[in-house]
């Protein structure tokens, strides 16, 4: 079975980390929120659980490891990580730079978010294939609002290397 780690996957998420286990990945997911992590338990047996703080670098380099020892290495990395102190997304690449199989990494990006400038901070480890997924918006009744209604239920819709607008994301 394939390996997948998804970092705000009980959350925003949800839906992309239950397509994932519906579709042959054992799905690791590191989330904050207890209650959140069972409703999605309680929908596939292909979930393991982190609940842990990927601003914490130990505890995070930590979780990526025991996630790998326990399911094998990772195919496929979905991530929506916050500005943050420290560099999350450097930490995984890192724990994954030591692994023999190639990999993804999809890096979830908010609308505001300046993606050439985050790509151009961001060191690409051998073997690892890098995309940028930026969120959209719509406008209702004046007032802007981030598009989720079926965002991510489904990765067939992420494109790698191919511009697109789809669905309320943008990839780059």
């Amino acid at each position: 079975m394939k390996h997948a780690f998804v970092i705000g996957g009980s959350g925003m998420l949800a839906g992309t980390s239950l397509w994932l286990a519906q579709n042959g990945y054992h799905v690791s997911i590191v989330g904050r929120t207890e209650k959140k992590m069972k409703s999605l338990l309680l929908q596939t047996e292909n979930i393991t659980p982190l609940y842990l703080d990927y601003q914490d670098e130990s505890e995070f380099r930590h979780g990526i490891q025991h996630s790998i020892k326990q399911n094998g290495p990772i195919q496929l990395v979905v991530a929506w990580i916050h500005r943050v102190t420290g560099n999350p997304v450097r930490v995984m690449m890192d724990e994954l730079s030591h692994q023999i199989n190639d990999w993804d990494l999809y890096h979830v990006l908010g609308s505001n978010s300046n993606i050439e400038e985050i790509r151009r901070g961001i060191n690409t480890p051998k073997g690892c294939r890098y995309h940028q997924v930026q969120l959209g918006f719509v406008i209702e009744n004046d007032v802007s609002r981030l598009n989720t209604r079926k965002m991510f239920m489904s990765l067939d819709n992420l494109n790698p290397g191919i511009s697109t607008h789809k669905g309320g994301f943008y990839e780059k």
